[in-house]
């Protein structure tokens, strides 16, 4: 599960993804297991919820490179594609309003269109989570 955002930038709406990051990790009692990992260049917990195992990530990368860090992690972890759920800013839909969506095209967001790009598919999940127009 993949946060996506700009790393540093806290407390903004491009990086609700990881603030969906950090109370998922609050809620599965692993909020102390973030690490930095070098080799995915990424904040990394592991976890596990309703008998899966679970790779939080949150890239340490500005958005338009946050594909990068999740290819490496897929990579390091044996992940497809298929595996991966990228939670990610949505500017159509309204503040706090959430839609999934099973692949298809990055529709204009950065940060989905480097992951599709870095892993030459768009059969991800996203959690697409709304911030409004401002």
């Amino acid at each position: 599960v993949a946060g996506l955002g700009n790393y540093g930038l806290w407390g903004t709406r491009h990086s609700v993804g990881m603030a969906v990051l950090d109370r998922l990790a609050r809620r599965l009692l692993v909020a102390e297991g973030w690490r930095a990992d070098g080799r995915c260049c990424a904040d990394v917990a592991l976890a596990a919820a309703h008998g899966l195992e679970l790779v939080l990530l949150k890239p340490r990368r500005l958005m338009n490179l946050n594909g990068l860090s999740v290819a490496s992690a897929a990579e390091i972890y044996s992940l497809r594609p298929e595996d991966i759920y990228l939670v990610h800013d949505d500017l159509d839909k309204a503040l706090g309003k959430v839609a999934i969506k099973s692949g298809g095209s990055a529709r204009g967001h950065n940060g989905v269109r480097s992951c599709i790009s870095a892993l030459h598919s768009s059969e991800m999940t996203r959690l697409r989570v709304g911030i409004g127009r401002p």
